[in-house]
Protein backbone atom coordinates (compact mmCIF):
# COMPACT_ATOMS: atom_id res chain seq x y z
CA UNK A 1 0.00 0.00 0.00
CA UNK A 2 2.90 2.33 0.79
CA UNK A 3 4.58 1.63 -2.32
CA UNK A 4 1.07 2.17 -4.30
CA UNK A 5 0.99 5.73 -2.81
CA UNK A 6 4.62 6.70 -3.38
CA UNK A 7 4.42 5.54 -6.81
CA UNK A 8 0.89 7.68 -7.23
CA UNK A 9 2.98 10.56 -5.33
CA UNK A 10 5.98 10.31 -8.26
CA UNK A 11 3.37 10.43 -11.25
CA UNK A 12 1.38 13.29 -9.48
CA UNK A 13 5.06 15.26 -9.58
CA UNK A 14 5.86 14.56 -12.70
CA UNK A 15 2.74 15.45 -14.49
CA UNK A 16 2.53 18.52 -12.36
CA UNK A 17 6.62 19.15 -13.74
CA UNK A 18 5.19 18.71 -17.53
CA UNK A 19 1.74 19.94 -17.83
CA UNK A 20 3.04 23.32 -18.94
CA UNK A 21 5.29 21.62 -21.38
CA UNK A 22 2.55 19.07 -22.62
CA UNK A 23 0.42 22.30 -23.12
CA UNK A 24 2.81 23.56 -25.35
CA UNK A 25 3.23 21.06 -27.45
CA UNK A 26 -0.57 20.41 -27.73
CA UNK A 27 -0.97 24.42 -28.34
CA UNK A 28 1.44 24.12 -31.15
CA UNK A 29 0.16 21.00 -32.91
CA UNK A 30 -3.25 22.82 -32.73
CA UNK A 31 -2.19 25.83 -34.18
CA UNK A 32 -0.29 23.49 -36.99
CA UNK A 33 -3.44 21.23 -37.87
CA UNK A 34 -5.48 25.07 -38.12
CA UNK A 35 -2.85 26.30 -40.34
CA UNK A 36 -3.21 23.03 -42.70
CA UNK A 37 -7.18 23.73 -42.69
CA UNK A 38 -7.44 27.42 -43.47
CA UNK A 39 -4.58 26.79 -46.14
CA UNK A 40 -6.80 24.34 -47.76
CA UNK A 41 -9.87 25.99 -48.14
Amino acid sequence: MQTISKSYKGVSTLLSLNWDRLLTAGMMIAALYAGAYIALL
